[in-house]
């Protein structure tokens, strides 16, 4: 993994970034009701504040892993679209992500940080509870469960690379 880097999505990402969005589609991660209006239009859904950001993970300058941050309130952010291609999902690729994110939280203030996913994968889950999530509900929505998690942001100390 030393070619891996975790920057700032650009616009020539675009094709990446959807094909990585329709990955998730066809393994059942995003709900049905899910237009992705937001990956259609990162630069709107994400660079329309500073406090909001969306990156992509590269390995040997490919995109790889993607991974957003947004909020509609002062003190919660809420991570979104954390997505690792499929054959790479064993690596620490979703670790760096949320990295990233967290540490624009930080900066930026938030107080408390949300997650939720339809993906049960044991790595997942288990990457979160690393980092500090709490799993506070799990619901189900349109067949299939929704893990929801919760962060306070200022009682964590950040992924450990294993």
């Amino acid at each position: 993994m030393d070619d891996l880097n975790v920057r700032t999505y650009q616009p020539e990402d675009q094709a990446a970034i959807l094909a990585l969005f329709d990955q998730g589609l066809l393994a059942g991660q995003v709900a049905p009701n899910d237009t992705g209006a937001d990956i259609e239009h990162i630069q709107d859904a994400y660079f329309d504040s500073d406090r909001h950001h969306f990156w992509v993970a590269t390995l040997h300058d490919k995109v790889v892993g993607m991974i957003g941050v947004a909020s509609d309130e002062e003190h919660t952010a809420e991570i979104r679209r954390l997505r690792v291609q499929k054959d790479l999902q064993d690596t620490p690729i979703a670790a760096h992500l949320l990295t990233a994110a967290l540490d624009h939280c930080k900066v930026h203030g938030y107080l408390k940080v949300l997650l939720d996913t339809r993906f049960e994968r044991e790595e997942a889950v288990d990457l979160f509870d690393k980092v500090g999530f709490q799993h506070t509900r799990t619901k189900n929505v349109h067949g299939k469960d929704l893990l929801e998690f919760y962060l306070d942001i200022y009682r964590q100390d950040g992924p450990s690379e294993e």
